[in-house]
């Protein structure tokens, strides 16, 4: 039976939740962008992005100061057709998720394939830098 979009799937779905009530638009959007996995190697940590319905030129994946951001743009067909909508559930816009992979990795070292509206990240580990001791130097004292 189609409802108004105003009722969600349920009628009832927010009345009878004890989770704090959400705003429609936070359901919407949050359910199913970019979920992610990560599983961990012996050298490195592996990404499974979901990001159904996009293209490889609509995603981007940045390193700044050791966070990697993927951002995902969609952009749906806008036009209007015959007939009106009774409830528009695919949206254009844009998401973004951020992971700290450490301020030692480069923009080389991270490789990326998508397929199948998966995309695939491969970070290596690398061992931190630990900071220089500083050579203590002591002024001698006359006397």
């Amino acid at each position: 039976m189609l409802m108004p979009s105003i009722f969600g799937e349920n009628l009832f779905d927010d009345f009878f939740t004890l989770e704090r009530p959400q705003k429609q638009y936070e359901k919407e959007v949050s359910c199913d962008l970019m979920k992610t996995d990560i599983r961990e190697y012996e050298g490195g940590f592996e990404l499974d992005i979901n990001l159904p319905g996009c293209k490889k030129e609509d995603i981007q994946a940045e390193l700044k100061d050791g966070t990697l951001t993927i951002t995902a743009v969609s952009n749906k067909n806008t036009e209007e057709a015959a007939g009106r909508y009774i409830r528009r559930e695919r949206f254009a816009g844009s998401c973004s998720r951020k992971f700290y992979v450490g301020e030692e990795i480069t923009r080389e070292d991270i490789r990326a394939r998508f397929e199948n509206g998966v995309l695939k990240l491969l970070v290596p580990k690398k061992e931190a830098k630990k900071p220089e001791e500083e050579e203590r130097k002591f002024i001698s004292i006359e006397g």
